[in-house]
């Protein structure tokens, strides 16, 4: 089939602008961290002082998130990207100018964590509009396509930004990501975005703040699957992501099994990710939880380190855990909620993931002092398998799909 074919994914010029502003954006985006991390050491910071500005955009994107919600659905969505994205690109431009060796850390931090806000309202319209631009048939690809633009970028965006940091340094680095932020908007201003003449009388800004959080609760299988994972990452992910560099330097005295781990998690990711669109399942609820329980082969391989190859092919097949989800989960409740409220549920969905996992990073020390590295390690895959298990019960999970088919879930109703 030729790229441009009609009735091809790439046929649809709006998702082709959206995703050509993705690619760029998050290129910039991968790139940030790094240099935010050598300003921050440059300027006299500590590990405890990065680790806080860090999490001051985390927090932010999780205070924000339920407006930004509410905001994703009440405008165009493109609108609220191309805003957020201009943003975003003023605040990191502004650190070229005020990130000096004499800068209060408190600034830095102030920036970093009106990005989170930036954030969270990018994220919310970014799920949100992928539906206007594509047919249904196209929505496991299409998100597919998005998420493999996120994997490549957060292997390749830190190199670029490692790159240009030792070439031209921190505060010019920003300028790189500043201007990849603004590139961007030129291909979302290009969008004509379907908005299926659905229009709604706006109603009071919290009553369709509870509409959002109304309409997670009333879809059992959404709020569910949420709390499960956004729960199994805080105890399982949190726990791998900080053990996995201490463990790799000190069974190893090597940063390469660490870095080729993390890689090869992400290839994992891609790989399985594709396969999916490629397949059918009957039930794809099914199928994303009980593939998902694989994750626990990266903290088992953290557990027992035999060797640097066995832990990079542990997390390589480890990825494959979370293919299903990035071909399936953001297609089915683009599927089964109505557009108006998608905006509101995705920004619930990112509060949820990001939400938890700083907690559970921030109790990984004390938790090993506790208990110990390796009964931490096993004890949270043991964990994970029984929350994935009971979470197979909640009505609609088998198929990411609701049993009655005619519900309304506009205003929290049954037709």
């Amino acid at each position: 089939m030729k790229l441009f074919e009609p009735g091809s994914l790439w046929s649809h010029k709006g998702y082709r602008f959206f995703w050509f502003s993705n690619s760029i954006f998050v290129l910039g985006a991968s790139a940030f961290p790094i240099a935010l991390a050598v300003a921050v050491l440059d300027t006299g910071g500590t590990a405890t002082s990065l680790g806080l500005i860090l999490g001051a955009r985390v927090l932010s994107g999780v205070l924000f998130a339920p407006f930004a919600g509410v905001w994703a659905d009440r405008l165009p969505r493109k609108n609220v990207m191309i805003g957020s994205d201009l943003f975003r690109s003023a605040l990191v431009l502004s650190l070229v100018f005020v990130s000096t060796p004499t800068m209060p850390h408190y600034l830095l931090g102030l920036a970093v964590f009106l990005m989170g806000a930036g954030d969270a309202f990018g994220a919310a319209a970014a799920g949100a509009i992928i539906p206007s631009l594509v047919p249904d048939e196209k929505l496991p690809a299409a998100n597919v396509a998005r998420n493999i633009v996120t994997k490549g970028a957060s292997i390749v965006g830190p190199g670029i930004g490692g790159a240009s940091v030792l070439l031209i340094g921190a505060r010019f680095t920003f300028i790189f990501t500043a201007v990849a932020f603004v590139f961007g908007t030129y291909f979302l201003s290009k969008i004509q975005e379907d908005i299926n003449g659905d229009k709604r009388e706006q109603e009071p800004f919290f009553t369709e703040l509870r509409e959002g959080l109304r309409t997670v609760r009333d879809i059992p299988w959404i709020g569910a699957m949420i709390l499960m994972v956004s729960v199994q990452l805080m105890v399982v992910l949190a726990a791998e992501t900080v053990l996995l560099p201490v463990i790799s330097r000190r069974e190893f005295d090597s940063n390469t099994p660490f870095a080729m781990a993390a890689t090869a998690f992400s290839v994992g990711s891609i790989i399985s990710a594709l396969l999916c669109v490629k397949i059918k399942v009957k039930h794809e609820g099914y199928v994303s939880i009980f593939v998902w329980m694989f994750i626990i082969i990266a903290p088992l391989a953290l557990a027992f380190p035999v060797s640097g190859t066995i832990l990079v092919t542990a997390y390589l097949f480890a990825g494959f855990s979370v293919g299903p989800w990035e071909a399936w989960w953001s297609s089915a409740v683009q599927r089964e909620v109505p557009q108006h409220l998608q905006g509101r549920v995705f920004s619930i969905d990112h509060m949820g993931s990001a939400g938890l996992m700083p907690i559970g990073m921030a109790l990984i020390g004390p938790a090993v002092a506790l208990f110990g590295e390796k009964e931490l390690l096993i004890g949270a895959s043991i964990f994970h398998v029984l929350i994935s298990f009971a979470i197979l019960r909640v009505p609609g999970v088998k198929d990411m799909k609701m049993p009655i088919a005619d519900t309304d879930y506009s205003h929290g109703e049954h037709k």
